[in-house]
């Protein structure tokens, strides 16, 4: 590897050329956004291969596309150009003010819920901060896919190169619709839940149990009849009287109010599913990842009715 060579700012150039001619898909596109000519950003991009003993681009009369060798430096020089432009932002509003973009990925219902509203709040009192949101249940890659945080449910994997922390646990009630309770009747103990149509949550084939509960052993639940993979739906499904549902406090709450579903064996301890932060590990978090994450801290727990981690 070699360590002893100096970044001049001919090599950026021509680092800073080879990304846009990717991103914009041509160096005539490249040209136009550095305001140079085509013919200088090729210039750039073929002193750089020169340096390199690489072939970054295969390229024909009518078009580009990037070698394997290509792919693999463009992910690396846009992280670097990513950072050296975090560093400038940080420099420039001496490491204190929130600003650039920010791009948090987090669950459908409860980012539109529960985050959203938070981090627009915080955008809203930081003028320089700019926002892009994804609500999506997948488990996105961050550092592939380019995102600041991501707010998760349920259990984390051990990932290299993420750092976490502890959100809230979100409590989680057992409920079913009057009408279920009165064709079904209401189970008295935990045991009897096995005799009960269970309105499961699912994605990608995989099942998210209910909280482990105390049941006998010859009481094993029925295979669920109904899958879902949206909260919204489960709450539906539930208030048509189809079967009970286990489901975050914060999103039973407005049905539970209005009557149209009952708390069921709510002396039952049942263990709630945790919410983390996750972002990638740098040395120096940036001004707006943390004020991203202090403002999520402060406000989430209280929006989920619960209290946040000790």
């Amino acid at each position: 590897m070699r360590t002893n060579e100096t970044y001049t700012p001919d090599r950026l150039s021509g680092i800073s050329a080879f990304v846009a001619a990717v991103d914009a898909g041509s160096f005539a596109g490249a040209a136009e956004r550095l305001h140079l000519t085509r013919s200088a950003v090729a210039k750039r991009i073929g002193r750089l291969e020169m340096r390199l003993s690489v072939r970054l681009f295969h390229r024909t009369t009518r078009s580009q596309h990037l070698t394997d060798e290509g792919q693999t430096f463009y992910q690396r020089c846009t992280k670097v150009l990513a950072e050296l432009s975090e560093a400038e932002d940080e420099l420039s509003a001496g490491a204190q003010t929130p600003m650039g973009r920010l791009r948090v990925t987090m669950p459908v219902q409860l980012g539109r819920q529960c985050i959203a509203p938070v981090l627009l709040a915080l955008a809203k009192s930081h003028a320089q901060l700019r926002l892009e949101m994804s609500f999506s249940d997948r488990r996105v890659d961050l550092v592939e896919e380019g995102y600041d945080l991501a707010v998760r449910s349920g259990r984390l994997d051990d990932t290299p190169g993420l750092k976490a922390r502890s959100l809230v646990e979100q409590t989680m009630l057992l409920c079913a619709s009057p009408a279920y309770l009165a064709e079904h009747g209401a189970p008295q103990t935990a045991a009897d839940l096995a005799h009960h149509e269970r309105l499961m949550y699912g994605r990608g084939g995989n099942l998210y149990s209910w909280p482990a509960l105390p049941m006998a052993p010859e009481a094993a639940p029925r295979a669920p009849r109904f899958v879902l993979d949206d909260l919204v739906a489960l709450v539906t499904a539930a208030e048509q009287g189809l079967g009970i549902a286990c489901l975050p406090r914060w999103v039973a709450m407005q049905a539970l109010n209005a009557g149209t579903l009952v708390h069921l064996l709510p002396q039952a301890y049942t263990p709630g599913t945790p919410l983390h932060l996750v972002w990638p590990d740098t040395r120096h978090p940036s001004p707006k990842l943390r004020a991203a994450i202090d403002a999520l801290l402060h406000a989430v727990p209280a929006r989920l009715g619960v209290q946040p981690p000790g």
